[in-house]
């Protein structure tokens, strides 16, 4: 594997404006490193042609003194964005086929900005797991192992291809998703970083969308200056998104300057759970001590109606999906099944949703149905709403009380093998998320900063959840994490 695709964002920007390397030379590294790593399962739709030609167009922006810092940057994107003529699935079997006329917000910006697309990413379908393991292509894989076991292990879900590839030095960075903790929890099963921004800071306009009150875009890097530098390309206000805040973008990479004296950092007594794995809690007493050794001020805060967290997840997210996968129906677009004489326009939905669908996005349209119909709105959906508001309003307090960051575990354990979850009950694989859909019901920024491994060598998150709309300042903390946990590890190349 080529040195450069090892590069940060950070580093790459730098070296390329020095004349070190070409941005041709750097996507080309990428893309030999992709074509070696189909063991991975993390590119779906290599779009190579593209790449050197986006490339290319970057050169010249460079010679040309383009200052933009994503110029020449080679990404990752999650099948979940819409982009123009190159196939965009949502990882379905439903969208087969389906190559939009039109880009995402997203990626035109960054692409305006001058990133390069090396091609389209490995998800769960319709964003809808944790583990990679309910997507039409296949499994995506963790490129971390449990020391000298062979087992593959899951790089978590949604957005487990994303957070593969750029584990495995396959791109520099990648877009990710984040409805329950989609890009937090599989950056902490990689060793990556992980942002998930405020709800309305990043466009969801052509993202498909899965739940649209907790849906959020974010960057996939391997540090935090990444992200930050990341994010400035995505963010900013939409008018085809009337959920985008119209409010200004600042410099997120400025923020960063490893000054938190005097941050006040929240430890949420309700998020020590029973059953905690011992090195999960003391990755999280260990994070608390750096920042405290950073000159942070340490508070123990109450949050009461996290227990009340995932079960409102699961009625709003499956209820809002219920929704807007009715439109996948075989008449516009993707699949449609092969109909037997004399069926009609009902035989044909019928058909082709459950050919299309697989068996998670089957069961979330489902109980989404139910807490919907007419006789179970009020005891579910519409208490679900009023339990988010509560949740919601906890934040609230604990950042009027003078919290600038609350810290927690990002995961309940490291990753898992493959195929290991799938006899348990599905609520086993939704206790995945216990930590992060807080941040989604609330709509604020958080991120996931790998801090250490785990007995068996796996690494292991913290994740810093910050007030709304000041990722920089959540960024700074997250830079003084970093920093001191000083996490340098990587997977052992073995594909």
């Amino acid at each position: 594997m080529s040195e450069l695709s090892r590069l940060t964002i950070a580093e790459a920007r730098d070296r390329l404006r020095a004349g070190d390397f070409t941005a041709t030379e750097l996507t080309r590294a990428c893309l030999d490193a992709i074509d070696g790593a189909d063991a991975l399962g993390s590119f779906v739709h290599k779009t190579p042609e593209i790449a050197l030609d986006q490339a290319a167009a970057a050169d010249a922006r460079i010679q040309g003194g383009a200052e933009n810092p994503m110029c020449g940057i080679p990404l990752g994107i999650k099948d979940l964005f819409c982009t123009q003529g190159v196939p965009s699935q949502a990882a379905s079997h439903i969208l087969e086929g389906f190559r939009p006329e039109y880009e995402s917000t997203v990626t035109t910006r960054l692409w305006q900005a001058g990133a390069i697309m090396l091609g389209k990413l490995n998800m769960d379908e319709f964003a809808m797991g944790s583990s990679n393991e309910t997507s039409c292509y296949g499994n995506a894989v963790n490129p971390w192992r449990r020391g000298n076991d062979d087992t593959a292990l899951t790089p978590g879900g949604s957005s487990g291809g994303s957070a593969a590839a750029v584990a495995a030095d396959l791109c520099l960075a990648a877009t990710g998703t984040d409805t329950g903790g989609s890009i937090r929890q599989p950056a902490a099963f990689t060793g990556i970083t992980g942002l998930k921004p405020t709800y309305g800071r990043v466009s969801r306009w052509g993202i498909v969308a899965f739940a649209s009150s907790l849906d959020q875009a974010g960057p996939m890097t391997k540090t935090v200056r990444d992200a930050a530098i990341m994010l400035g390309a995505m963010a900013g206000h939409d008018p085809r998104d009337s959920t985008c805040a119209d409010i200004p973008v600042p410099d997120f990479e400025a923020a960063i300057t490893g000054d938190i004296r005097g941050r006040t950092i929240g430890i949420p007594r309700e998020y020590r759970m029973d059953g905690m794995p011992a090195e999960i809690e003391k990755l999280w007493a260990d994070g608390a001590e750096m920042l405290r050794d950073a000159g942070a001020k340490i508070a123990d805060i109450s949050l009461p109606h996290t227990r009340y967290a995932l079960p409102t997840y699961y009625v709003i997210a499956p209820a809002e999906a219920s929704s807007n996968l009715a439109r996948y129906d075989g008449v516009r677009f993707g699949l449609r099944a092969g109909l037997a004489q004399g069926d009609g326009i009902t035989e044909m939905y019928e058909k082709t949703r459950a050919e299309g669908f697989g068996p998670e996005v089957q069961r979330r349209i489902m109980i989404g149905t139910y807490v919907l119909s007419a006789g179970f709105y009020d005891a579910y959906y519409n208490r679900a709403r009023k339990v988010r508001a509560l949740i919601k309003r906890d934040f609230d307090e604990a950042f009027a009380a003078g919290v600038d960051a609350i810290l927690t575990p990002a995961t309940p354990s490291a990753a898992f093998g493959l195929g290991e979850m799938a006899d348990a009950d599905p609520v086993q694989m939704y206790l995945n998320d216990v930590f992060t859909v807080t941040v989604n019901l609330a709509g604020l920024p958080g991120i996931s900063v790998p801090a250490g491994l785990d007995a068996q060598g796996l690494p292991l998150g913290l994740q810093l959840i910050g007030r709304p709309w000041e990722e920089g300042a959540l960024l700074n903390i997250a830079q003084s994490l970093e920093s001191a946990a000083g996490f340098d590890a990587r997977p052992g190349v073995w594909w």
